[in-house]
């Protein structure tokens, strides 16, 4: 097909809930794209922050081949080594105990959820209270979409599950004055990436961890985007000095296989007992394969390092275009390759524009421009996105 078959087909058949940009990707290597017709993008989402090593990674792809040609399936009626290779490491690296693999972040989301629920009524079966943040993301499950704070997500799909609460992202004051007897989990972000990059106060994060010991109440992060070294560090909460009762991931572990997780404590995680939960394809061999590989090159490549120093490199460069622009970027944000620069206007045309250029954006939030490349982009990508985006708010400065 070409390109305009390949977009009616989709639109004549594919539900009406994306809405797409007018490009046809066909394939990638490293930071890169390319489209049905050849031109090649800088990527700097990928694919909303989940091909950590880029496109087409030697190693991943090895993982993935080699490991289809063993197993693809095998359900979890059945252990597997890779499977067990996968829940050590997750364990490990999290400082907590207990795994469960699922297939996305929505539904690593919910079993968060279901496992906070279950251990609290151990205790009071009156504790079914999620508490959750204003600008949040959580899913889009009914569960998970009702704990996500933002109406546009919800409206339409009435009734709601209930028990859900909404306070102010960084207000401790209103959090502690929502948290009641009902409640069993306050569930954030440690970074809102959706809301729009949206950063914790000072010790805002140790604040919470306080009051859930305090009070009684789990705390449950979402480490869906900020987590698999996306910040610098393979979860966003070891910056901060705490650890979460229950921690959530997908979109980077698979590296682009669909993988989420929650992992729990071991008094958290004992509350669930056989038929509690479960999954017919989570942490499959093919999978756990992909995750497993993710993980060591993390480690072996050194991509928490260059996270770090390439991301420090890149916040510098956008903090300079803000200075240049003061009147259309307003501030700069985010930790690692996270980072956001937040706009006067609209950010959907500067993104327009920059994928005419080839290079590929995103905007969230409607003013902030989101940046999650791979993680194994260096300076000289960052100088190649930047001189994009400078040319483009040169001629919306040039034209205001």
């Amino acid at each position: 097909m070409n390109k305009q078959q390949v977009i009616e087909t989709v639109d004549q058949y594919y539900m009406p809930v994306f809405a797409r940009y007018n490009i046809v990707l066909s394939h990638g290597e490293g930071p890169y794209v390319y489209d049905h017709e050849g031109k090649k993008y800088l990527d700097f989402l990928a694919g909303i922050a989940v091909n950590l090593l880029g496109h087409a990674h030697p190693k991943l792809v090895s993982a993935i081949a080699q490991q289809a040609g063993k197993m693809i399936h095998s359900s979890n009626l059945y252990y597997t080594e890779v499977q067990a290779t996968l829940v050590k490491q997750l364990a490990a690296v999290s400082g907590l105990d207990k795994v469960f693999i699922a297939n996305s972040g929505a539904e690593a989301n919910e079993g968060a959820i279901k496992l906070a629920r279950k251990y609290a009524k151990t205790l009071n079966s009156d504790r079914v209270e999620i508490i959750s943040a204003q600008h949040c993301f959580h899913g889009r499950t009914l569960a998970t979409l009702t704990a996500t704070a933002q109406p546009k997500y919800q409206e339409g799909l009435e009734p709601l599950p209930g028990g859900f609460k909404y306070v102010d992202y960084n207000d401790i004051g209103a959090l502690k004055a929502a948290v009641s007897e009902k409640t069993c989990a306050i569930l954030l972000e440690p970074i809102q990436g959706e809301g729009g990059i949206n950063m914790p106060d000072g010790d805002y994060l140790k604040q919470v961890r306080q009051l859930c010991d305090e009070a009684g109440v789990l705390l449950i992060l979402d480490e869906i985007q900020t987590g698999m070294g996306r910040t610098g560090t393979m979860f966003a909460y070891q910056q901060y000095g705490i650890v979460p009762d229950i921690v959530t991931i997908a979109k980077g572990l698979g590296g682009g296989v669909p993988i989420g997780a929650f992992i729990a404590s071991e008094k958290i995680a004992s509350a669930f007992h056989s038929g509690d939960h479960g999954s017919t394809f989570g942490g499959n061999p093919l999978v756990c394969a992909a995750a497993n590989a993710v993980l060591t090159e993390i480690e072996q490549a050194g991509l928490l390092a260059n996270t770090q120093q390439t991301g420090a490199y890149f916040l510098d460069a956008l903090l300079q275009l803000k200075k240049k622009y003061p009147d259309i970027i307003t501030d700069v944000r985010g930790k690692g390759l996270m980072l956001g620069a937040e706009l006067t206007i609209p950010g959907r045309d500067i993104v327009n524009s920059c994928q005419e250029a080839g290079v590929i954006i995103n905007c969230t939030a409607g003013n902030v421009l989101r940046f999650v490349p791979p993680l194994i982009i260096q300076p000289v990508h960052v100088d190649e996105m930047v001189a994009v985006l400078d040319k483009v708010l040169a001629k919306i400065k040039e034209s205001a």
